[in-house]
């Protein structure tokens, strides 16, 4: 593979951020190549590079719990995969016995139609997003159209693309301005995150040493997480727990939209329960399992759980010594720290888009084949997390963590690119698919085999406990330690 330019390891600047020590020369192998996918991004070893420092904080915990360590690997076409979601990498089994492709969701193909980069009317690009119904809604209710490719193209370009951001972010929508990296890093948002760590980790409050559970069989065997995420970023920082060993409680209630194929593929390894924090006895419910547990990970708008009560003050409160992971689109703070966003939205506004377009002689802006931001930053919300969870062992303390989106497609960018990946398959092969893939029988979704967990360590791999489950199956209860 030529490389057209070449950037620093994603992850040695992961390892600055865990500290002392380096892992020991070949503790961590990685493997493999880029690419999998028709982008100029280096997508798999920059997602191999975050999973493979997520086993090595995982590893750091292993030691704190038995003193010894283990051997690491991640394949770098195994690693970009994990960013294709269930699109391609999970089968169901038909009436015969023979696994079949899922056919793409109508919703997702619909969102996916009209989430493009529509030029404006002073010749700039757009990406107005359209996930959610009510979310959608308020985007046409700015745009005034209906939510076809042509309308939307249409309405998008009556308008000043800065009055556009503005307006949306006015409703509580969602988009964002392409824009180029310098122009990005140029912005106060942009240069606001560039001054700040990809992982955010602050201590918020004291609290004695918890040294692991002695006994379990996994890193984070006994830890206890509670999921009020939704949506590929936050869920896939969740399984990234499941996967080393943690009981991780998913809350959301029935009233809240969902997109089934991102339930059905960041659902595995947890359980799943009801509880609407809006009701006065649901929401003492769930106080009462925060104070059981030991890492928080939420993907609200932000400051939307501060209003009822589940803010990182008020649990920091109700239990010293949490974790309290946020997950968001544009970071901790800035001009546009209130906002909410989605991986489309951060690779408009970072100059993934722009770069995308170029690379691919498309003569407009494209977003990447993947839903890479997502998967990127769910994988450094798990990695914060296990630094998080170490240094309580070691000295104590309540910890914030933060990641974002647009953090994720800024790290994505300091990798460099490559070329020569005009005739990428787009998937893996069926053997590799096979090498990695993961029976999940009698499921509410069927029998299924997805990819499984990528990370190989030599004694405790990482995997799934028990069925994926259906939304609201278990009781809002923690599992016995």
């Amino acid at each position: 593979m030529a490389t057209t330019e070449e950037g620093p390891r994603a992850f040695d600047e992961l390892m600055a951020l865990r500290g002392g020590e380096p892992p020991a020369p070949g503790e961590v192998t990685t493997t493999g190549d880029d690419p999998l996918f028709v982008s100029p991004f280096r997508v798999g070893r920059t997602l191999a590079d975050a999973l493979a420092a997520r086993a090595v904080a995982a590893n750091d915990l292993w030691e704190l719990r038995t003193g010894r360590r283990q051997r690491i690997g991640v394949d770098v076409r195994a690693a970009a995969a994990t960013a294709l979601g269930g699109e391609d990498m999970t089968l169901v089994r038909d009436a015969a016995g023979a696994y079949r492709p899922i056919p793409v969701s109508p919703d997702v193909e619909h969102m996916e139609s009209i989430t493009q980069p529509w030029r404006t009317a002073d010749d700039r690009w757009f990406v107005p997003h359209f996930n959610l119904p009510h979310l959608e809604q308020r985007v046409l209710n700015v745009l005034g159209c209906e939510p076809t490719p042509a309308s939307v193209e249409a309405a998008v370009a009556r308008w000043q693309a800065e009055d556009l951001d503005e307006a949306i972010a006015a409703a509580g929508a969602c988009g964002g301005i392409v824009r180029t990296a310098r122009e990005w890093l140029d912005h106060p948002q942009g240069a606001y995150l560039a001054g700040r760590p990809v992982v955010e980790i602050t201590k918020i409050g004291d609290s004695d040493p918890e040294p692991l559970p002695a006994a379990g069989d996994a890193p984070l065997a006994g830890l206890r997480v509670l999921d009020l995420t939704r949506i590929l970023a936050g869920p896939t920082a969740a399984l990234s727990m499941a996967e080393h060993g943690a009981d991780v409680l998913m809350v959301t209630a029935p009233h809240l939209p969902q997109v089934e194929p991102f339930v059905r593929d960041t659902s595995h390894g947890k359980r799943s329960t009801y509880l609407d924090f809006t009701r006065p006895d649901e929401a003492a419910r769930l106080r009462e399992l925060a104070a059981d547990a030991d890492v928080f990970i939420e993907g609200y708008r932000p400051h939307r759980l501060e209003a009822h009560g589940f803010g990182p003050a008020d649990l920091a409160a109700v239990r010293p010594g949490m974790v309290y992971v946020s997950v968001n689109c544009f970071g901790s703070g800035g001009p546009f720290g209130g906002r909410a966003g989605w991986d489309q939205v951060a690779q408009a506004v970072t100059g993934v888009c722009d770069v995308q377009g170029r690379a691919t002689g498309a003569g407009r802006p494209r977003l990447t084949p993947v839903f890479l931001c997502d998967f990127l930053t769910g994988f450094l919300g798990g990695y914060g997390a296990m630094l998080a969870l170490a240094r309580r062992a070691r000295e104590g303390g309540t910890y914030r963590v933060s990641v974002s989106l647009s953090q994720s497609a800024m790290l994505l960018q300091r990798q460099g690119l490559t070329d020569g990946f005009e005739d990428a398959p787009g998937r893996l092969e069926a053997a590799e698919f096979e090498r990695y893939a993961v029976a999940d029988d009698g499921t509410a979704y069927g029998d299924l085999k997805s990819l499984g967990p990528v990370i190989r360590m030599s004694e405790t791999a990482p995997r799934w406990a028990g069925t994926t489950p259906r939304l609201g199956s278990s009781r809002p209860e923690w599992l016995p330690r």
